[in-house]
C-alpha cells in the first residue's frame, strides 16, 4: 500500500470527489482526517468505508475559519506527530451562466474569494508542520475553466486560475523544505453531479437554458469537446491523487495533472 504510514487531511472529504479520494487513500493505507462543514455527511462517508483499523477520522469545520483550520491541524499533529498530505477539494455553489454584461461584482468575486481563501488557509496550516518535518504534499483541484475562454463562468474561471497560480507558488515557496505541490485538473465529472455535488446545482442553469438535462448536456460536451469522447470519472481522479501524494511521484511538483480527457491539451 503506497500510502502506508502517511497522515492525510482531506478538506471537502464528504463531497463526491473528496469521498472518492478518501476511499482511495484508505485503500492505499493512509491515516485519514476528513474535514467538511456537515458532520452528518462526513459520518455517512466514514460509515460507508469498511474500516476496523481506526484510520478514518472526521471533523466538522469551515475551511474559511482560519483559527479552526489551524486548531484542527495542530490536533492532527498532536495525535500522529505529522502531516504528510493535505488535500483541498472543497467546493461551494456559485453563479454560472450569466453573461459578463449582466454579471454582478458580488457574483464575480464570490468564487474567487472563497476558493483562494480556502486553499491558502488549508495549505498554510499544513505547511507549517511539513516545513518542520522537511517533507509533505499539497494537493488542490481546478478545472479547464482556468484556461478556456467562454461565456458565463468568469468568476469560477478566475478562481481556478488562482488555484493553479497558488499551486505554482506553493511549490516555489516550499520546495527547499522537501514539500511538493500538485494541482489536479479534471473536466466535469458526470458521477459527481449525479451524486449530489454542488456542481449539479451550478450546471442546472446552463442545462435548463439549453432545454436538456445535466446528463445530456455533459454528454454533448464530451462528444464535441474531448479527444477521448468522454469525461473523467471519480476513480480516475482519486487514483491520480493517490499517485501524486505517494513517494512514487517524488520528482513531481509545481504542475497541473491534466485529467480533462483532452478537452484541454497542454
Amino acid at each position: 500500500m503506497i500510502l502506508s504510514n502517511k497522515t492525510a487531511i482531506v478538506y471537502g472529504g464528504s463531497g463526491a470527489i473528496g469521498s472518492a479520494i478518501v476511499r482511495a487513500f484508505h485503500q492505499a493505507g493512509a491515516n485519514i482526517f476528513m474535514v467538511a462543514r456537515n458532520a452528518a455527511k462526513l459520518h455517512k462517508v466514514a460509515a460507508g468505508i469498511d474500516d476496523d483499523s481506526g484510520r478514518i477520522h472526521t471533523s466538522a469545520l469551515d475551511v474559511l475559519d482560519e483559527a479552526a483550520v489551524n486548531k484542527h491541524a495542530s490536533e492532527v499533529v498532536a495525535a500522529t506527530g505529522r502531516i504528510d498530505i493535505s488535500v483541498n477539494v472543497t467546493g461551494t455553489f456559485h453563479i454560472q451562466g450569466v453573461p459578463f454584461p449582466e454579471l454582478s461584482l458580488e457574483d464575480l468575486m464570490f468564487p474567487i474569494d472563497h476558493y483562494i481563501r480556502a486553499n491558502f488557509i488549508t495549505a498554510k496550516a499544513a505547511a507549517r508542520q511539513m516545513m518542520k518535518q522537511k517533507s509533505g504534499v499539497l494537493l488542490s483541484i481546478s478545472t479547464p475553466g482556468s484556461k478556456l475562454p467562454g461565456t458565463g463562468f468568469m468568476g469560477y474561471g478566475l478562481a481556478c486560475s488562482g488555484i493553479e497560480a497558488l499551486n505554482r507558488h506553493f511549490a516555489g515557496e516550499l520546495g527547499a523544505y522537501g514539500i511538493r505541490s500538485v494541482c489536479l485538473r479534471p473536466d466535469a465529472i458526470p458521477e459527481a453531479s449525479a451524486k449530489g455535488s454542488h456542481s449539479k446545482e451550478v450546471f442546472a442553469r446552463a442545462a435548463g437554458d439549453a432545454g436538456i438535462d445535466i446528463g445530456a448536456m455533459l454528454q454533448q460536451h464530451a462528444q464535441a469537446h474531448t479527444l477521448l469522447k468522454r469525461l473523467p470519472n471519480l476513480e480516475e481522479v482519486a487514483n491520480t491523487a493517490v499517485f501524486m501524494a505517494s513517494d512514487q511521484a517524488s520528482a513531481i511538483t509545481g504542475t497541473v495533472a491534466n485529467l480533462t480527457c483532452g478537452s484541454l491539451v497542454d
